[in-house]
């Protein structure tokens, strides 16, 4: 396994659309998922190590940044073929006994990632309510484990930071994972 970080943050770059199945049989748009004041876009999947040692503090977060009227929206891009504890019945499994808050979309073909720009999991893009790019760091300090408890909110206090007054911190620590299992 490769760890890989995503690139710094293209600041003011807009969401891309996007029209995906969810876990739950319903279909989301971009518009659908934003919230009043923003959208988070995370990149994820079940069987990377890296969101296993988020996971819990993800949930948590995008709980409370509803609060601030950020939406949240988790899209799996990996091949299944090759990886299938990241199949759309295993995430549906993963999302109903975790309860997540969000959307957990499946990107078979794989374009929302390329388009997006994705290059591991977990990768987050933290938008405005201009839908405009703001936040392209980590969630925390965590890595294969879990940091500590009292680890800084880094992804949190920048999706607060943007509900509030619209743009992100101009220092963001990129997030690590493992890549994004293309399809060859």
């Amino acid at each position: 396994m490769v760890a890989l970080n995503p690139p710094v943050c293209d600041f003011g770059q807009p969401a891309i659309d996007f029209a995906l199945p969810g876990v739950d049989g319903r279909h989301y748009t971009l518009a659908g998922c934003r919230g009043e004041n923003g959208l988070l876009v995370m990149f994820i999947c079940n069987h990377c190590p890296y969101v296993k040692a988020i996971i819990d503090r993800l949930i948590r977060d995008c709980r409370e940044l509803a609060g601030h009227g950020i939406g949240s929206v988790a899209i799996m891009s990996n091949d299944i073929a090759a990886y299938p504890a990241d199949a759309p019945e295993e995430m549906r499994r993963w999302a109903d006994e975790l309860a997540f808050p969000f959307p957990y979309l499946y990107d078979a073909s794989q374009q929302v990632a390329r388009a997006y720009g994705a290059v591991c999991t977990p990768d987050f893009f933290g938008y405005n309510a201009d839908l405009r790019l703001q936040y392209r760091g980590r969630l925390d300090a965590s890595g294969h484990a879990p940091a500590a408890a009292d680890a800084r909110r880094e992804l949190f206090e920048a999706m607060r930071d943007i509900a509030s007054c619209g743009q992100g911190p101009s220092v963001q620590r990129a997030s690590i994972g493992c890549s994004i299992k293309w399809r060859e």
